[in-house]
């Protein structure tokens, strides 16, 4: 399984949305369901899979689907083309 198909499998999974949702428009601000506990439990879940700790800065501003994988690319997560 390639990094981008991990990390979509958790977005779809915890957030119970297809894959073609996921774009720039998938944000903290613009998912009713993104509140505070599914934050968390998304980061963990990041994490987890992708055996990474993130600094608290990275948690505060991973607001969305599109800056989320910018951010694990500081931490040498590679998404391909």
């Amino acid at each position: 399984m390639s990094n981008l198909e991990k990390y979509n499998e958790i977005f779809t999974r915890l957030f119970a949305v297809d894959e073609s949702e996921l774009n720039e428009e998938f944000t903290f601000a613009a998912v009713d369901k993104w509140d505070s506990l599914l934050h968390l439990t998304l980061i963990d879940e990041l994490e987890n899979s992708f055996d990474v700790l993130f600094e608290t800065d990275d948690i505060l501003h991973f607001g969305g689907y599109c800056n989320g994988k910018a951010i694990l690319e500081k931490y040498g997560i590679d998404f391909g083309a």
